[in-house]
C-alpha cells in the first residue's frame, strides 16, 4: 500500500490481547453469551442492522460522491451480507456489486506476510536471521551494528526508507521486483533497525523478494498456490485481472483544487506491498479463515499459534511493544475490543480489512475514490458496532450525518487564526458555499451535524473534530484554541526560495513546493502537506511525523537558481512546466488563423433564447469611476490568442453590475489598492472565435458559443488588483488567462502572500454579490447575470 491510512488519525492506545482471550470488562459476559448462542446454532437476525448500514453507505456514496463502494460482513464461519453501491465504470452504466474487483493497496501486505510465515513454520525462513542470509545482494547503507531481519521488515521497524528510488509509488515504468530491491542499495537506513516504527512499502517488497528466493518461484505464484486456492478466492490476484474486465472498478483521483480524473493503472515495483486485486467477498474468506484459527476446507494455511503471533504487537530490542503492528497486521483499539487488519490506499482506491477476534466479527470494504480510507473505516466500524449491538440485544447505533454550513455561520468563521503560543496556524475559507479548514497536514471541509448543528469536519477524509467559536475572536478546534489574526497580507519570501517553489513530478501524482506561514512546505501524494526544515540552500527535512518522517529533500538548480528537480525521500521528481512566468502572457497556438475565423464568427447568429429578459443597459466602467484601471488585453496582441479581438480597449457592464464593481473598487482604496480590468462585456462573436481557435484539450477554459458566455450578457468581469501608489498589478499565484491548474481559485501552490491577495480579491467581490468562476481566480459573475440576453453588439455600436 503506497499510502498508510492510519497516519490520517491519531493512533489509539492499544491493549495487548491474545487472539481468543476475552476482554476483562463488562463485555466479557456478553461475549460468552454470544458464544453460547452460536454454539446452539441459533440464527442471529442482522436484518435491522443491515438496513441501517445500507442507509449509511448510500448516504456516504451520495454525500461524498463515491463512484463505487462495496462491503461484506462476516460472522464467524459465514458471510452474512455483502453488497455494492454506486457504479463501477466511468460511464456509470454498471452498478457496483459485492463481486466488483478493486485494487486493495496495502491489504496486499497481509498475503505476502502470511505466505512468508508459512515458510517460517516449515523452518525455511527465520524471522530473526539477518535478511542478507536470504538476499546476499541486498545491502543498503546500514551504519548501525544491528542487521535487518524479516520480523523488523514485516512490522515496519527495519529503518528502511518508505519508498525505493526505483519502482516507488510514483514510478509509472513498472520495473521488476528485482530492479526495485536493487535500487535500495543506493539508500541509507533512516533509523537503527528495531528502534522506531516507520511504515515502509520498500520493506515489505524486500520480504516479497525473500519469499521468492526461498520458494523458488515468483511471489505472486506462491501466494496463489498456498493462499488464494485453499481460501477459495477466485477473483483475487497480484496481477491485473484483464480477463475479468467486466468486474473491475474504475479508480478515481481528486485534488484540493477541485479536479477529479481517472486513476492510473500501472503496476507498482513494490508489488508485494501493494499490487493486489480483490473483491469484498474474496477478502471475507480470509476473515473466515482467521476466525477458524487458520483452517480452510482444504486444510490449514497457518497454525493457530502462528496467527496469534501475527496479531500480537512486536517488541523492540528493549522489550517495549510496537503498539501499531504485529507481524503484517495493524493493531488498534475499537471501544473495548482489539481490532486487527489492514488498510489499503492506492491510486483511486481505498480499502479496509478489519476483524474483532474476540467476537469473531469482521468487515471488508472498498471504495473507488482515492484518499477515502477514513470514510471506508468509519462505515466498517459502524458495521462492527451494529453487529455487536445485534448480538447483544442492544439498541442499534445511529450513523452521523451532516448538512451544508449556513452562509452566515460560514462567513463569520472565515479568517486566519493562530494559537496564542504561536505554535500552530489555522485558516478557514469559503468557496461558493463550501467551507474549508486548513490546519496541519490536511485541508478539511466544514459542515453542520444533522442532529444539533455542531460544526464538524466532514469530507472524503471522514467525519472528524468539532469547530466551536471561542470568545469574540477565536475558535476551538479539537482541544486547541486559536485567536483570529488581523487580515493583512503576509510578508514576501526570501529570494533563495523563489527558484524552489513550483510543481514537480507527474500528472498522476504531483509534488507541490509552496510557501506557507514563512516556511517552505511540501504537498505530496495530493493530500499530505508537511512543513520543511531548511538545513541548507538545497537541503530540507520532512517533519518527524507523517508519511516521510526522518527523510529529506535535495534540490538541484540551474544557472538561474531555479530548481530543475528535487529528490524527496529517495524519489526523483523533475520540475513540471506549469503556467506562465509572472509578467509574461500565456499563449496558445490557434487551430485556425484568426483572420480566417473572424468573418465566419461575425456572420454567425447567437443561440436563440426564450423567456423574459431585463433590457440591456451597458455602461462604460471608467465613466462611473476613472480611477478604475484598464488593461484590455483583447484590444492588443498581448493575449492568449496572440491576435487583436476588439478594436477598442473598452470595458462595459450592465449598470447594476458596474455600480457594484465601483463599490468594490472604493472599498479597496482603503487598502491602497484598486481594480485592474482585463475584460468585461464581450460580443458573442468573439466568444465563438475563442472556441473555434482553441484546441479541444483546452476548451474547458473558454465558453461554448452554443450556450453563450456570461461575458456576452454583460455581467461578467475579468480583473485583478493593482497598487494605487505604484500603479503596478499585484502578483497572484497565476497570471491572467493562464490555461493551467494554477488558475483555479483553490490551487494550493505559490506563496502565502499570493494566495492572500487572491482570497482578498474574492472576498471583496463577493461582498458586492459577485461569484467567482470555479476555474479562474480572475473571473467574477454578478448575481443577476441570467436576467440578461446574450449580446453581440460591438464596442463601436455601443459607443454610437
Amino acid at each position: 500500500m503506497p499510502k498508510h491510512p492510519p497516519i490520517l488519525l491519531s493512533v489509539l492506545t492499544l491493549t495487548l490481547l491474545a487472539f481468543h482471550t476475552m476482554a476483562e470488562s463488562t463485555s466479557q459476559g456478553q461475549d460468552q453469551a454470544v458464544t453460547q448462542v452460536k454454539s446452539k446454532g441459533a440464527a442471529i437476525d442482522y436484518g435491522p442492522a443491515i438496513a441501517k448500514l445500507k442507509a449509511a453507505a448510500q448516504y456516504e456514496v451520495a454525500q461524498h460522491d463515491l463512484p463505487a463502494f462495496s462491503i461484506s460482513l462476516v460472522d464467524d464461519k459465514k458471510v452474512v451480507w455483502a453488497e455494492g453501491f454506486g457504479f463501477q465504470d466511468a460511464e456509470k452504466q454498471v452498478p457496483a456489486t459485492a463481486q466488483t474487483i478493486y485494487r486493495v493497496g496495502s491489504v496486499s501486505k497481509l498475503f505476502t506476510d502470511i505466505a512468508v510465515m508459512q515458510l517460517v513454520e516449515q523452518g525455511k525462513l527465520d524471522l530473526d536471521a539477518p535478511v542478507k542470509d536470504y538476499l546476499p545482494n541486498f545491502h543498503p547503507e546500514n551504519p548501525y551494528e544491528t542487521p535487518i531481519t524479516l520480523r523488523q521488515l514485516m512490522s515496519h521497524r527495519s529503518g528502511l526508507v518508505r519508498e525505493p528510488p526505483v519502482g516507488n509509488y510514483f514510478d509509472p515504468t513498472e520495473p521488476t521486483l528485482a530492479e526495485t530491491i536493487a535500487s535500495l542499495n543506493n539508500t541509507k537506513l533512516v533509523y537503527p533497525p528495531g528502534t522506531k516504527t516507520k511504515y515502509s512499502n520498500a520493506a515489505v517488497s524486500v520480504v516479497g523478494e525473500a519469499l521468492e528466493a526461498k520458494a523458488g518461484m515468483p511471489f505472486e505464484r506462491r501466494v496463489e498456490q498456498t493462499l488464494l486456492k485453499p481460501l477459495a478466492m477466485p477473483n483475487s490476484s497480484f496481477d491485473r485481472p484483464t480477463d475479468k474486465a467486466d468486474l473491475l472498478a474504475t479508480g478515481w483521483m481528486w485534488t484540493y483544487d477541485g479536479r477529479r480524473f481517472e486513476a492510473p493503472t500501472f503496476a507498482l515495483g513494490t508489488g508485494p506491498a501493494g499490487n493486489f486485486y480483490s473483491n469484498v467477498v474474496d477478502l471475507s474468506q480470509l476473515l473466515i479463515c482467521l476466525f477458524q484459527d487458520g483452517a480452510t476446507p482444504d486444510g490449514p494455511i497457518l497454525k493457530p499459534e502462528t496467527l496469534r503471533q501475527m496479531i500480537t504487537p512486536t517488541k523492540d530490542e528493549h522489550g517495549a511493544e510496537n503498539r501499531d503492528f504485529g507481524i503484517g497486521f495493524h493493531i488498534q483499539q475499537m471501544d473495548d475490543y482489539t481490532k486487527v487488519g489492514h488498510g489499503g490506499a492506492i491510486y483511486g482506491f481505498s480499502t479496509q480489512f478489519e476483524a474483532l477476534p474476540q467476537r469473531k466479527l469482521g468487515v471488508a470494504a472498498a471504495s473507488s475514490l482515492d484518499g477515502t480510507n477514513d470514510i471506508v473505516r468509519q462505515l466498517v466500524e459502524y458495521a462492527l458496532r451494529l453487529m455487536i449491538a445485534t448480538q447483544d440485544g442492544q439498541p442499534l447505533p445511529e450513523y452521523p450525518t451532516t448538512t451544508p454550513l449556513a452562509t452566515e455561520r460560514a462567513k463569520a468563521l472565515v479568517g486566519s487564526y493562530r494559537q496564542q503560543d504561536g505554535s500552530d496556524m489555522l485558516t478557514i475559507s469559503e468557496l461558493n458555499g463550501d467551507v474549508f479548514l486548513d490546519q496541519g497536514v490536511f485541508q478539511r471541509q466544514l459542515r453542520a451535524t444533522s442532529s444539533d448543528g455542531t460544526i464538524v469536519t466532514d469530507d472524503p477524509f471522514g467525519y472528524g473534530n468539532p469547530v466551536v467559536p471561542h470568545g469574540s475572536d477565536g475558535v476551538k478546534y479539537g482541544d486547541r484554541v486559536y485567536k483570529r489574526l488581523p487580515n493583512e497580507p503576509p510578508a514576501g519570501i526570501p529570494a533563495r526560495w523563489e527558484g524552489l517553489i513550483g510543481e514537480y513530478g507527474w500528472d498522476h501524482n504531483t509534488l507541490y513546493i509552496l510557501e506557507k506561514d514563512g516556511q517552505l512546505h511540501a504537498l505530496i501524494e495530493w493530500f499530505y502537506e508537511y512543513p520543511l526544515t531548511e538545513i541548507g540552500p538545497n537541503e530540507f527535512a520532512f517533519p518527524d511525523y507523517g508519511l516521510y518522517h526522518g527523510e529529506k529533500l535535495f534540490f538541484k538548480r540551474d544557472e538561474s537558481e531555479t530548481a530543475t528537480e528535487v529528490t524527496a525521500a529517495e524519489v526523483l521528481f523533475e520540475r513540471r512546466p506549469v503556467g506562465t512566468k509572472h509578467g509574461d502572457t500565456f499563449k496558445i497556438d490557434p487551430v485556425k488563423p484568426i483572420e480566417e475565423i473572424r468573418p465566419v464568427a461575425m456572420a454567425a447568429t447567437p443561440p436563440a433564447e426564450a423567456g423574459d429578459f431585463v433590457e440591456s443597459d451597458l455602461v462604460e466602467l471608467i465613466t462611473l469611476d476613472p480611477t478604475i484601471k484598464l488593461d484590455i488585453r483583447y484590444a492588443s496582441t498581448n493575449n492568449f490568442m496572440g491576435a487583436v479581438m476588439y478594436k477598442q480597449p473598452k470595458a462595459f457592464m450592465q449598470r447594476p453590475a458596474a455600480e457594484a464593481l465601483v463599490r468594490a473598487h472604493h472599498r479597496l482604496k482603503e487598502r491602497g489598492l484598486g481594480l485592474l480590468i482585463h475584460d468585461a462585456y464581450r460580443p458573442w462573436f468573439v466568444t465563438k472565435m475563442f472556441w473555434d481557435a482553441t484546441p479541444a484539450s483546452m476548451q474547458g477554459f473558454v465558453a461554448n458559443p452554443a450556450n453563450g458566455s456570461r461575458h456576452n450578457r454583460g455581467c461578467a468581469v475579468d480583473l485583478t488588483l493593482y497598487d494605487l501608489k505604484t500603479g503596478k498589478p499585484i502578483e497572484m499565484v497565476a497570471t491572467y488567462d493562464e490555461f493551467s491548474p494554477r488558475s483555479f481559485p483553490m490551487y494550493p501552490g505559490g506563496t502565502s502572500r499570493q494566495r492572500w491577495y487572491r482570497q482578498f480579491l474574492r472576498e471583496t467581490m463577493e461582498a458586492e454579490n459577485f461569484t467567482i468562476y470555479p476555474l479562474e481566480w480572475w473571473h467574477f459573475d454578478y448575481q443577476d447575470w441570467s436576467k440578461y440576453r446574450i449580446g453581440n453588439e460591438t464596442f463601436e455600436e455601443l459607443t454610437q
